[in-house]
């Protein structure tokens, strides 16, 4: 069950609901947005329905939610959200694209792959800093000097930009400079990092596990909100199946599916789900076809000397095809691109990050 509160309402009006749901042995989770306050209220639900929550003030609505996830269920809050990383949204009405570098490697192959990710009409840069490997001989990326790199770099080029933090420990140094933070597909479940995560209080990229299902990427999500954090962006990045053709199988059929369950966006990630230069466009192409509401992928602009996925990276002669099929596809499908003045409509509780 969620309690929804007006948009006038106080923090002594919110302080009553929460108080009640506590005397009736229930626990009251509060999320804060920028435009209204929601409480998530997790117990018995026959405690609660004798509760005459539609009485007190500053209750607007209460919701029934029968979904294990309440926060980002759309039981919850029917109206798709966006999510807005510095200027640029994240939603149902756009086709968002991020691009940039796999992997920090040097000054010189950020900037390079960055300003390639420009021409091809990125809104948002990527770039890892922390790379969590197979292998512990592998490319592990550079840390902390890798997060100056991305950061200068995004600067210069007056772009926002996500990067992955791997441990609870890095949360505060990474959020200080990122825009957006990602937690990769080997740490979907890693519940205390969802929680810190949260806490920053900055948009969240969150890709699906290896081999978890929509229901289990959805509650992980469910976590970040749990922290009053509903900056939420789901990536759909490939899942291990039996075929070895390709790196991962990009699930396309989870993204109306995962519309369909929450309000959050959802994109893909060509790039790891193919594992192969000649898979990205295509792929690009099919998620598109099925709503995605945004791409990350992976530019460099030597990738034959790439110290972390190079296969899969676009290069430069790639980058006109990619910017025309974004735009053709986006198009087709009535998707506009995010520009400096696109509107910002955000959803009932969406909240606007500080770049």
């Amino acid at each position: 069950m969620v309690v929804v509160m007006r948009s006038q309402a106080n923090d002594a009006d919110v302080d009553k609901v929460v108080k009640a749901i506590s005397e009736v042995g229930g626990d009251a989770f509060v999320s804060r947005g920028k435009n209204q306050t929601i409480i998530g209220l997790v117990g018995d639900v026959t405690q609660f329905t004798e509760l005459p929550l539609h009485a007190f003030p500053g209750v607007e609505d209460v919701i029934r939610v029968s979904k294990p996830y309440k926060l980002v269920s759309n039981d919850a809050h029917p109206r798709p959200s966006t999510v807005w990383v510095g200027d640029v949204p994240i939603g149902r009405d756009t086709m968002t694209l991020i691009a940039g570098p796999c992997a920090v490697e040097t000054e010189e192959q950020t900037e390079g792959a960055c300003r390639m990710a420009v021409e091809a009409g990125a809104k948002i840069l990527r770039g890892g800093a922390y790379k969590p490997r197979t292998s512990p001989y592998a490319f592990q990326g550079l840390g902390e000097p890798g997060l100056d790199i991305i950061h200068a770099v995004a600067r210069d080029l007056d772009m926002p930009f996500v990067t992955e933090v791997v441990t609870t420990a890095d949360v505060e140094t990474v959020a200080a400079k990122a825009d957006m933070l990602q937690v990769g597909a080997r740490n979907m479940q890693n519940f205390q990092l969802l929680k810190e995560v949260g806490m920053a209080g900055k948009p969240v990229l969150l890709k699906r596990g290896l081999t978890a299902t929509i229901d289990e990427w959805i509650m992980a999500a469910e976590y970040i909100a749990h922290t009053g954090n509903l900056q939420v962006v789901l990536c759909e990045r490939g899942i291990r199946t039996y075929e070895p053709a390709t790196r991962n199988t990009l699930d396309v059929s989870a993204v109306p599916v995962a519309q369909s369950l929450t309000h959050l966006p959802v994109i893909i990630d060509p790039s790891h789900s193919g594992g192969k230069r000649e898979l990205v466009m295509p792929l690009i192409k099919a998620g598109i076809a099925v709503g995605a509401d945004g791409i990350i992928v992976d530019v460099h602009p030597r990738p034959e000397v790439a110290l972390c996925d190079g296969p899969q990276a676009l290069v430069k002669d790639d980058i006109v095809q990619l910017r025309e099929t974004v735009v053709r596809y986006a198009e087709a499908a009535e998707r506009t691109l995010p520009t400096s003045d696109t509107p910002r409509r955000e959803g009932a509780w969406g909240r606007s990050a500080a770049g």
